[in-house]
């Protein structure tokens, strides 16, 4: 078995990675949304047009002196 993020054998205590590095990066990649399930539920796109909106407002918001 060979590790998914750069190829090299897996190892025992990082499985299924080969190091501790490779099973960071992995989880970065998750962690900042590379990794991603599609969707093309409606729902789903009133949901995010809703954060982003919110979250527009919030760095508006950061920019003005109080």
């Amino acid at each position: 078995m060979t590790c998914p993020i750069c190829g090299k054998p897996v190892e025992k205590e990082a499985r299924p990675f080969c190091s501790k590095r490779c099973a960071d990066v992995d989880l970065s990649r998750w962690l900042n949304g590379s990794y991603a399930v599609p969707s093309e539920d409606p729902d789903d796109f009133d949901e995010l047009e809703e954060a982003l909106t919110k979250e527009a407002g919030k760095a508006e918001g950061r920019g003005r002196p109080h």
